[in-house]
């Protein structure tokens, strides 16, 4: 379905960045790979102009379309929804309309083998990245999308640094575990480490935009239709710090973090991805009546619906296409949706919860000792950073066995 020489194309939103962006464009300019495009959409809401305490980033998003009229960059393609009369009208959805505004008028005008790499305005990397994504959908072909690995750098600011760290922890411990529960919905969504070929964004009708998530929901539609990579040797390093620009994400868990307010990002107990895995593990044998899994009664409350599968069964006649069809309507939200609830009915530490899952999975490992005594409020960062590497590297590891198992 590729061609030989696909065109990259980098899909950028900017607000508030002007002190960030610099970073970002210079590591475009040390790309390896040439011929690529850059593609940035400086927005902000139009209403704006109108609360002088959102003066400051009218004037900071002025700054970023100067610097970008000088900043070198060819071909380099501006939206400009920040100035006068040019901002989003009311209803329009910050980050989502923008990704979505620069993949829309990126899908218009690409060839159908090019693709979007979507990135952040705070967002570093090396100089091979693009080379190594293109590198990646020429390998694979019929993947629908990559979700790049990723790491946060640590700034030397202790508290920012233990916020982030225990966000990313809770990511990979997340993505780790419902790898191990057999489910397609093992990524870690970042709207500034994942890419899709345009026809790939063209089969799921273009990206959904949403003022948080976007970029969960975006990977989420991809997944269903198709296999997403998620290993590349290049590692993107998302920016580290403090943001209410998103109802949920990175920023907004930072600043709960440094407030030490963290019920939004549970450790999980690993027992509850085990019902998880036991209800995926049954799948086939639905496909010839029904048997009883540890999410039944979940998904008869929020599906309204006695047998969830009787459905899935009269519309497909292979047990393959069942299957998908099951992992479809069991997706990744529906998945969070019943860890949370499940989690509220009997929360544990999340310490607790860890050394669980360093027990269950890696026995004997001597991280364990370091666990021993772990306490994410008070423990020095040089022990937190220590469990975020060690589950870095695992994740990496196992996401390159999976890579190189895919038949594709």
């Amino acid at each position: 379905m590729q061609s030989k020489t696909p065109t990259l194309h980098v899909a950028l939103p900017a607000m508030n960045e002007r002190h960030y962006i610099e970073a970002t464009l210079r590591c475009l300019h040390e790309q390896t790979l040439e011929g690529f495009h850059t593609w940035i959409c400086v927005n902000q809401p139009e209403s704006f102009r109108n609360h002088p305490q959102k003066h400051s980033i009218c004037e900071n998003n002025a700054q970023t379309l100067a610097l970008l009229k000088t900043c070198g960059l060819n071909p380099l393609h501006i939206l400009d929804h920040s100035s006068q009369g040019l901002g989003w009208q009311e209803g329009k959805l910050g980050v989502g309309m923008a990704r979505k505004t620069l993949m829309d008028a990126i899908v218009s005008s690409a060839h159908e083998d090019d693709i979007i790499v979507s990135l952040d305005a705070d967002t570093t990397f090396g100089k091979d990245y693009l080379a190594s994504v293109a590198q990646t959908f020429s390998q694979y072909p019929r993947a629908l999308a990559l979700s790049n690995p990723y790491l946060h750098p640590l700034t030397g600011e202790q508290e920012l640094d233990r916020a982030i760290l225990r966000y990313e922890i809770y990511m990979r411990y997340y993505a780790l575990n419902m790898r191990f529960a057999g489910t397609p919905y093992c990524f870690t969504p970042l709207g500034s480490a994942m890419a899709a070929p345009v026809w790939a964004v063209k089969k799921i009708g273009g990206l959904t935009p949403k003022k948080s998530g976007e970029d969960f929901y975006f990977l989420q539609k991809l997944a269903k239709a198709g296999p997403v990579i998620r290993y590349n040797p290049e590692i993107v390093f998302p920016g580290t710090r403090a943001s209410d620009r998103v109802f949920f994400g990175t920023g907004p868990a930072v600043i709960k973090g440094l407030a030490g307010q963290w019920s939004a990002y549970p450790l999980f107990n690993p027992e509850l991805f085990d019902q998880v895995k036991q209800t995926i593990d049954l799948f086939p044998l639905q496909f010839g009546g029904s048997h009883p899994t540890p999410m039944d009664s979940f998904l008869r409350d929020h599906l309204r619906c006695h047998d969830i599968y009787q459905p899935l069964r009269s519309n497909h006649k292979s047990c393959d296409r069942f299957v998908k069809a099951c992992h479809e309507k069991l997706d990744g939200l529906r998945i969070l949706q019943f860890l949370k609830t499940r989690h509220s009915e009997a929360p544990r530490p999340d310490e607790d919860n860890l050394r669980h899952f360093l027990d269950r999975h890696f026995p004997g490992h001597p991280l364990k000792e370091e666990l021993k005594n772990i306490d994410f409020s008070h423990s020095e960062v040089s022990i937190i950073n220590k469990i975020r590497i060690f589950l870095f590297q695992t994740e990496l590891e196992i996401q390159k066995t999976d890579a190189n198992t895919m038949s594709l």
